[in-house]
């Protein structure tokens, strides 16, 4: 993955792409889960257009994975030439004023090498870690992700470090939109009661701090990335946990509309259902 990562970014882009298109042939569950989600979160869209998106998608999936060895060990000199920063004066402002910032990230395939960005061209920053099982890998994650300055507090870890280094100034990286299981509040999605963790809205009570959805989204032909800072949420926190949910969702739906392609698809983020209700997802085959 390193020496993958040393390759011109056209190269990773073509390499990538096309081991993508050559498993969306073999991904048959995870296929099928894109699939399922594009039909309900893009209902307007004609089948051919979600087909097509479909394709695209894995195409990018691919380029995301070849991408991982390219934030490792990368300069900054590099960095800038590979990423292209949009719409940053706002959150300048409140890493120079030192006020608490939470960097809202959703799950776009370019959120790794975006974060790369962040912590190299705008802030180094502090995040929530899961350890991955495998050692090795797990080293190099954690190394990659710590080179620009950035500190990592692993999920189980006492939390009042986390909120001490937000209130300090330190922008904190928080990736919402995965299932929240029984742990999370419905909220709707794309017009769909989704199970998400209401931490956003706490940490942001707790703190003070403004949050600013953040977006990296790769760019045609091995052109780069793009990190996109959008307006911060106001007003917000509501203090309504559902409330303050349903305001984040529909920041993230903004733009899966402008950028569907590069949304995590494959992630059954409808899993957990309202009690009730009929399963989304098709039952996994047992072998």
């Amino acid at each position: 993955m390193y020496a993958l990562g040393r390759l011109p970014f056209p190269v990773v882009w073509a390499l990538g792409g096309s081991l993508g298109a050559i498993g969306l042939l073999f991904a048959g569950s995870r296929r099928a889960v894109a699939r399922r989600n594009l039909e309900i979160c893009l209902p307007d869209a004609e089948p051919a257009e979600r087909e097509r998106i479909l394709r695209a998608h894995f195409w990018w999936l691919g380029v995301a994975a070849l991408s991982q060895g390219v934030g490792w060990g990368i300069s900054r000199a590099r960095l800038a030439r590979l990423v292209q920063i949009r719409n940053r004066e706002t959150i300048d402002a409140c890493i120079a004023e030192r006020r608490p910032v939470i960097v809202l990230v959703p799950h776009f395939i370019g959120l790794e090498l975006g974060g790369a960005a962040f912590t190299g061209l705008v802030h180094s920053g502090v995040y929530m870690y899961q350890k991955i099982r495998d050692p090795v890998v797990d080293r190099q994650v954690k190394r990659a992700r710590r080179q620009y300055g950035s500190v990592s507090i692993e999920r189980q870890d006492d939390l009042r470090g986390l909120i001490r280094e937000i209130k300090r100034g330190t922008p904190f990286f928080y990736l919402p939109d995965q299932d929240g299981g029984r742990r999370g509040v419905f909220a709707p999605f794309c017009g769909v009661p989704a199970s998400t963790v209401p931490m956003l809205g706490r940490f942001a009570a707790m703190t003070g701090a403004v949050v600013i959805p953040t977006f990296a989204r790769f760019l045609p032909w091995g052109r780069g990335l793009e990190l996109i800072f959008d307006p911060p949420l106001d007003p917000f926190p509501s203090g309504d946990p559902q409330s303050d949910a349903a305001a984040m969702n529909r920041v993230i739906e903004h733009r899966i509309r402008s950028m569907p392609e590069q949304y995590f698809w494959v992630h059954r983020r409808f899993k957990t259902r309202p009690p009730g209700d009929p399963p989304i997802y098709p039952a996994k085959r047992r072998r």
